[in-house]
C-alpha cells in the first residue's frame, strides 16, 4: 500500500499538472457556457417582460378608447332623450293652448 502511495506523481510532474490544467480549463469552459446560458435566459425573460408590458400598454389603450366611445354614446343618448322630452312639452303645450284657445273662443 505504501508503495502505491510512493509510486504516485507528484505536483509538480509535468502530466500531472498538464492534467489539472486540462480539468481547470474544462471547469472554466463549463462555467462560461453556464454563464451563457444564464445571460440569454436573462435576456429572453427581459423580452418577454417587455411584450407583456408592450401588450398591457395596449389593452389599457383599448380599454380607455371604448370607454371614450362608451361615455360618448350615453352623452349622445342623454341628449336624444332631453330633445325628445323637450318635444313632448312642446306637443303638450301646443295641445293645452288650442284647449283653451277653443274653451275662450
Amino acid at each position: 500500500m505504501l508503495g502505491r502511495f510512493q509510486a504516485r506523481r507528484g505536483t509538480d510532474d509535468p502530466q500531472v499538472a498538464a492534467r489539472r490544467a486540462a480539468r481547470e480549463a474544462v471547469a472554466a469552459a463549463r462555467t462560461l457556457r453556464l454563464a451563457g446560458r444564464e445571460a440569454e435566459r436573462a435576456a429572453q425573460e427581459a423580452a418577454r417582460i417587455a411584450r407583456e408590458a408592450e401588450a398591457d400598454a395596449e389593452q389599457a389603450r383599448q380599454r380607455e378608447i371604448a370607454a371614450a366611445e362608451e361615455t360618448q354614446r350615453a352623452a349622445e343618448a342623454a341628449l336624444t332623450a332631453e330633445a325628445r322630452l323637450a318635444e313632448q312639452k312642446a306637443a303638450r303645450d301646443a295641445r293645452y293652448a288650442a284647449r283653451k284657445a277653443r274653451q275662450r273662443g
